[in-house]
């Protein structure tokens, strides 16, 4: 049987770019459109599964096509923190994590061939440093967090001010590289 095409589920570059440390090139990458609204009292594992298995479920896959997809989500206690979409948002997010510990929940889902669905899910724990109100407002100027989960990028500067994590970097990120690698490779796809 030949070896199937890779279609990622994800506009993320940092998607793209984890897969590639595992030696992952997808064939074609589509955004999937779906709504990302959580349910109301729906908690932060369950969120992010149904998230990425909405997204993979959300691509045209053709027959000899694989989808992958994933969702990273950033929860304190039980509030799912989403994107940061502005500055305000942003701060009060990182006001709200500074000297707490959170967790990332990080979700990949894979449709095979046969539209056989398997999903796995990555959980961190983070811990922020104190923040003082110089370092968040410094952090925010650097414009990284703003469209990331939670407002802030872990691969970048805030890495800095993370005094203690437990758990998956790469799932941290935006996709879990072990678990991404044991669905691939159950659904028939190379991976070394």
């Amino acid at each position: 049987m030949p070896t199937p095409k890779l279609v990622l589920g994800s506009s993320s570059p940092r998607r793209r770019d984890l897969l590639a440390r595992i030696g992952v090139t997808p064939d074609r990458i589509n955004s999937p459109d779906i709504d990302e609204n959580p349910y109301k009292g729906e908690i932060g594992r369950v969120y992010a599964l149904r998230m990425a298995q909405e997204k993979a479920a959300a691509i045209a896959r053709g027959d000899d096509e694989i989808v992958i997809a994933g969702d990273t989500t950033v929860v304190v206690g039980r509030r799912i923190l989403p994107q940061a979409e502005n500055e305000q948002m942003q701060r009060g997010f990182l006001e709200l994590l500074s000297g707490r510990r959170h967790n990332v929940y990080s979700a990949v889902c894979v449709i095979d061939r046969d539209g056989n669905v398997q999903s796995k899910l990555s959980v961190s724990a983070i811990k922020f440093k104190c923040l003082h109100a110089d370092e968040i407002e410094s952090y925010i100027d650097s414009g990284e967090g703003i469209g990331k989960a939670g407002g802030y990028a872990i691969q970048g500067r805030a890495e800095a001010l993370i005094g203690w994590m437990q758990g998956s970097h790469s799932g941290t990120i935006g996709l879990p590289l072990y678990e991404s690698r044991i669905l691939l490779k159950n659904a028939g796809y190379p991976v070394g």
